[in-house]
């Protein structure tokens, strides 16, 4: 397996600028902000769950293609709980699909199921210490 590199350079009060092994192009840099109260842009907690949201959509994706689901929507929003103590990781996440209506059930439900418990790094990581459930929307 290949090594997996990221980096963090301050730029101003709690934000930083930061890429990973993908390279250094500004194109490929992302903007943090661990400052809650400036919330300029996402902190690093909120990164871990677009990592989840994009780590199981990608999932979702192959699954209903290799199933030929025909869909024109597909969205992932994640709501997560973090402790109250330090360290505030996260305790609960729901993830939420929302997957066309031309989609069936059993599919949507088999890609959701098998990402979660299978697929999903990111779900594989966070599950030592949240409990993830979700749910489908029809739309």
């Amino acid at each position: 397996m290949a090594l997996v590199t990221a980096s963090a350079s301050w730029t101003d009060g709690e934000r930083f600028l930061c890429g990973a092994s993908t390279g250094d192009h500004p194109e490929n840099t992302v903007i943090v902000d661990a400052d809650r109260s400036r919330n300029s842009a996402p902190g690093p907690m909120e990164l871990v769950l677009i990592g989840l949201c994009t780590c199981t959509a990608t999932d979702v994706l192959s699954i209903l293609n290799k199933k030929r689901e025909k869909f024109s929507v597909l969205k992932v929003r994640a709501e997560g709980r973090r402790a109250e103590k330090p360290p505030t990781v996260y305790e609960t996440i729901k993830l939420v699909y929302s997957v066309s209506s031309s989609v069936t059930p059993k599919a949507m439900e088999d890609a959701a199921r098998l990402s979660e418990e299978k697929y999903c790094s990111v779900a594989a990581m966070l599950s030592k210490t949240a409990k993830i459930d979700y749910e489908i929307e029809y739309v």
